[in-house]
């Protein structure tokens, strides 16, 4: 007797059930009751004729056979994911570039330029997939990303942007208030900000580096406000309520139009093999849109307001 492969939703139960081993959990994933999920397992298992789980009053684990699908399941999503995304690209044709950019790098610097690529390629239609999550170029339909790191990436291409000076940054409110700042001490009776950022060999530079650099070894960090992305971080200085460290290419606009400003020279410099990356797949390297937008951003990024 022939046996149908479930359907793709039975599939995403399946592999749900299978990483969660409960029922509960798996239902939350997948957005079902916790007896609709044990009942479209309970279907699987009489369509193929095989135990998927194995069940006591405290915990579920998957037999052999379950192990098996539950491989099979998710490789054969994996696979149909990927293959949706190649259509979506297809059927979308040549003209759009469909981009994978952080909110902070999209409003600091990447907004306000793209008007000129559009002048310079109304052929292509630009398109933006803004999240701070990491997309996968497959599986997200993106064509370019915009990333921070290294610039080693597996199967894929990056061109390098820009150094990342590091500097204070606060609003001009702050200068005119009842603690000036004449001096780096001065930073001291105020509220500093910065993000908690680290890779293998990099930790993203912070208030104690920058006064160790300043000369300043008795500061004490515990009244430092740490945030989790640098928006936050530029938010508090522009809102007047504390001094930032920000990326310079990041606040440069701001800098220049008065909303923040930079009350003492000294700048640390991050690593230049970290940087800001145009990454794209090696085996869409010569894909003429990619080739326009990265070169675009590597003169952009080399123009003097960068």
């Amino acid at each position: 007797m022939a046996h149908f492969a479930p359907g793709t939703r039975a599939l995403r139960t399946l592999t749900a059930a299978g990483k969660h081993l409960s029922f509960t959990r798996a239902a939350d994933e997948v957005g079902l009751t916790p007896a609709a999920v044990s009942f479209q397992i309970k279907e699987i298992e009489d369509q193929l004729g095989v135990k998927l789980f194995t069940r006591t009053s405290r915990t579920m684990r998957l037999t052999e056979a379950g192990t098996v699908l539950y491989e099979a399941a998710v490789d054969a999503l994996d696979i149909m994911g990927r293959a949706v995304s190649k259509a979506q690209k297809a059927s979308r044709g040549t003209a759009q570039l469909k981009v994978s950019v952080s909110p902070h790098f999209a409003t600091k610097w990447l907004m306000r330029r793209v008007e000129r690529f559009n002048k310079m390629h109304a052929d292509i239609e630009l398109r933006f997939d803004i999240s701070y999550e990491v997309r996968d170029f497959d599986a997200d339909d993106i064509d370019v990303a915009i990333r921070f790191g290294a610039g080693k990436y597996p199967g894929l291409a990056a061109s390098r942007l820009f150094d990342n000076i590091i500097i204070p940054v606060c609003s001009p409110r702050l200068l005119a208030g009842p603690k000036p700042l004449r001096e780096p001490r001065d930073l001291l009776n105020h509220t500093l900000v910065h993000i908690e950022w680290s890779d293998q060999d990099l930790t993203w530079p912070n208030w104690r580096m920058w006064m160790k650099a300043a000369g300043i070894h008795d500061y004490d960090d515990r009244n430092t406000i740490v945030f989790d992305n640098s928006s936050d971080a530029v938010g508090a200085a522009m809102a007047g309520n504390a001094v930032a460290l920000a990326d310079f290419a990041m606040v440069a606009n701001d800098l220049s139009e008065g909303r923040l400003v930079q009350p003492f020279e000294l700048s640390i410099k991050v690593p230049p093999e970290y940087a800001y990356f145009v990454v794209y797949p090696q085996a869409t390297a010569l894909d003429q849109r990619i080739i326009a937008f990265r070169d675009w951003m590597v003169e952009e990024a080399a123009r003097p307001e960068a």
